[in-house]
């Protein structure tokens, strides 16, 4: 049996995306050069809000004040888990030193970035978990300064829940301030804060596209495209969670792929009968989002067996990928290209997004078949360092002498030369290499 696409999708994540290219370029150079002026005049047209940028800590505790208690205790929880795992994840980075020969030293040293640029989503919905995911992942890298940027709203300012978790989470700074004016004040350093070294965390395609055009100038998270996500799942799936967490992720954006791939012919047509119904039963703003994704983005791959359908996976390199199927340890041990992995229908990707631990800025647009998700390894250096006895030196002075000229590099040639010569004067050394 060859693979069949049971629903096609006629169109890709990329189909459709503004030319937003020239725009937020104009956007960048124009604060680039104004500064705080002209940031400020970009967010009084396009947040509508002509309030404080730089929150107080005053303000913060009165923003603070109006989150619930649940929701305070909630947001703790979800802190509690993200920053446990962190702290697991910076474990494993670990300096070394390394004898590469006797009397040569080689080592490793893990360096946290110093000042990181976080931006919280904050229009249509209230990120409160991307301030976490973010503001306490830099945290506990060791970044000596942590900014946030976020959206405000007209006669409101960030959302209140926004500000409480940058603010338990460890931000130094927080602006009120969205989209490229808000990623520029964190890159320039505007508003007496240190430039970033870093930019992370998720926004819209002029967020996205700010933070591609400064990839340079400093450091970013990744590239990121809309958010996208894979369910595996074999006839032991139970349809109707399946097709809840799939609309659960085609609400996030009209373009948000979600795609089912499965062995079973039964589950993919129950899927495909209950998802409709229950994008209808959504809000309004999440139903609109969740409709014109599932009808213009998803689609639902039958394969013949489940190598199959791990190979199809692989692929399209998911930013999510859940797994809905018997023998996990079998697809834990195989796949090998997703931002996140979610095994068995007793997790789903919401608890990824909001509380569970491991981070939700993840990649996407197949961004997953090179590189994984914001970690501490994201906000830390990998560095390394030599040292070396006189002893130690001359075997690597002498092979670096010869392939230097091998490869034409006298300079490199003569900086070994120069060591040898003092190191031992009395002593002759074939530094050329005959072909």
């Amino acid at each position: 049996m060859a693979r069949e696409y049971i629903k096609s999708a006629p169109k890709t994540s990329h189909s459709g995306a503004s030319e937003v290219q020239a725009d937020v370029r104009a956007m960048l150079d124009e604060i680039e050069k104004g500064r705080e002026d002209a940031a400020l005049r970009y967010a009084a047209r396009l947040d509508g809000y002509d309030g404080p940028v730089v929150l107080t800590a005053d303000a913060i505790e009165a923003a603070s004040a109006q989150v619930p208690q649940q929701l305070k205790d909630d947001i703790a929880f979800a802190h509690r888990n993200i920053e446990g795992f962190a702290q697991a994840q910076k474990a494993t980075l670990v300096d070394f030193e390394h004898e590469v020969l006797p009397g040569f030293i080689a080592g490793q040293k893990a360096i946290p970035i110093d000042t990181a640029g976080c931006y919280v989503p904050g229009g249509r919905y209230s990120h409160v978990a991307s301030a976490l995911m973010t503001v306490t992942t830099a945290k506990v890298a060791g970044c000596r300064h942590i900014s946030v940027a976020s959206p405000p709203r007209p006669g409101v300012g960030i959302a209140p829940a926004i500000l409480y978790a940058a603010h338990l989470a460890g931000a130094d700074t927080i602006l009120a301030m969205g989209g490229v004016q808000g990623i520029a004040a964190l890159a320039y350093g505007l508003f007496d804060q240190p430039p970033a070294n870093i930019l992370v965390g998720p926004g819209n395609q002029y967020v996205a596209e700010a933070k591609r055009i400064l990839f340079g100038q400093t450091g970013i998270d990744m590239i990121a495209g809309p958010t996208d996500s894979l369910i595996l799942a074999d006839a032991t799936a139970d349809p109707q969670i399946v097709a809840t967490d799939l609309v659960s992720q085609a609400e996030h954006g009209y373009n948000s792929p979600v795609w089912l791939v499965t062995d079973s012919r039964a589950l993919a047509e129950a899927v495909l009968r209950r998802v409709p119904v229950l994008i209808d039963a959504l809000p309004e703003m999440n139903r609109d989002n969740a409709r014109a994704a599932w009808r213009d983005y998803a689609e639902v791959i039958l394969c013949p067996d489940r190598a199959d359908m791990a190979a199809c996976s692989d692929a399209y390199a998911p930013e999510h990928l859940s797994v809905h199927a018997a023998d996990l340890p079998w697809w834990l041990d195989r796949l090998r290209c997703y931002g996140a992995l979610f095994l068995g229908e007793e997790t789903t990707v919401a608890f990824g997004d909001k509380a569970a631990g491991t981070n939700h800025v993840l990649p996407t647009s197949g961004a997953a078949c090179y590189t994984g998700g914001l970690s501490v390894h994201k906000f830390t250096k990998l560095v390394t360092w030599q040292q070396a006895t006189r002893d130690g030196a001359r075997p690597v002075a002498e092979a670096t002498a010869r392939l230097s000229r091998l490869e034409g590099m006298e300079g490199h040639a003569r900086a070994a030369d120069v060591r040898l010569a003092k190191y031992f004067p009395e002593e002759t050394f074939d530094l050329t290499t005959r072909g």
